[in-house]
């Protein structure tokens, strides 16, 4: 059995309700927990729910850019601290990359796409030839030679593939897509779904994707983890979970799938 790469043990996740008047008193809002989360290596997960189910709540934990209310997160058996300094966090930034959901948005409109995927190997202080390896990304993401253009000359799909770039150009362990495919039209999806697997496999990464899309999850992750409400409420093999679901949430999920 491959060793355990990534773990959240009891994580939860509060956030303050606003007040109504000056003198109401402030109520707690749970977002998640606790949630217990085990990933190991090479593997390929997937996190499906309903809008505000706490996916990305819980992505964002996991990429240590939130703090835990309370429990922990730990990366290649380290204990992640999102509240640390941005150097003592050079590590976990090293060992994850991250494919947002909106591929313009997460792209800096004034910065050439040789620099947007490039920024983490200067962000982070990787050395080596760091202009060869984003060419060497970008050609393999199907954008060979377009270092100099900007992300306003190119579609939805091939600014997800610039994104996908960024994300692994400083070579993570993981890899995590936070709804990466819910922008892109249908054609454009399967072009990057079969991309995304194909990088994954290739270059040895563990991947995490948050999805509401059962269909993607179904065809990458080999395994799933259904959320609701904040709480994990079924985890296991894919086809298992999938196939014979045993929660009655995973059943309504699945029931609302489109059928032609």
């Amino acid at each position: 059995m491959s060793e355990v790469i990534l773990q959240a043990r009891g994580v939860t996740r509060e956030f303050f309700a606003p007040r109504r008047t000056l003198f109401d008193k402030r109520t707690r809002s749970f977002a998640l927990g606790p949630v217990d989360l085990t990933v190991r290596t090479d593997s390929s997960v997937g996190i499906i729910g309903e809008s505000g189910s706490g996916k990305s709540t819980l992505a964002r934990l996991l990429l240590g850019l939130d703090q835990p209310t309370s429990g922990v997160v730990e990366v290649g058996g380290m204990a992640v601290d999102a509240g640390a300094k941005a150097r003592d966090l050079r590590w976990l930034r090293r060992a994850m990359g991250v494919v947002l959901q909106a591929p313009y948005g997460s792209l800096a409109p004034r910065m050439s796409v040789g620099r947007i995927v490039g920024e983490p190997l200067w962000a982070l202080g990787i050395d080596g030839d760091r202009r060869a390896r984003v060419a060497e990304v970008l050609a393999r993401v199907g954008l060979e030679g377009v270092e100099d253009r900007y992300p306003h000359e190119f579609s939805g799909g091939q600014r997800q593939r610039i994104a996908l770039a960024r994300a692994i150009v400083h070579r993570p362990r993981i890899l995590v897509g936070d709804e990466p495919l819910s922008a892109l039209d249908v054609t454009v999806r399967a072009e990057v779904l079969d991309l995304l697997g194909q990088i994954r496999r290739e270059e040895g990464m563990t991947l995490i994707l948050i999805s509401h899309d059962i269909g993607v999850v179904q065809n990458v992750c080999d395994e799933v983890v259904v959320m609701t409400d904040g709480s994990v409420v079924e985890q296991g093999a894919t086809n298992e979970v999938l196939v014979h679901p045993r929660h009655d949430y995973t059943k309504q999920l699945l029931a609302a799938i489109p059928t032609i």
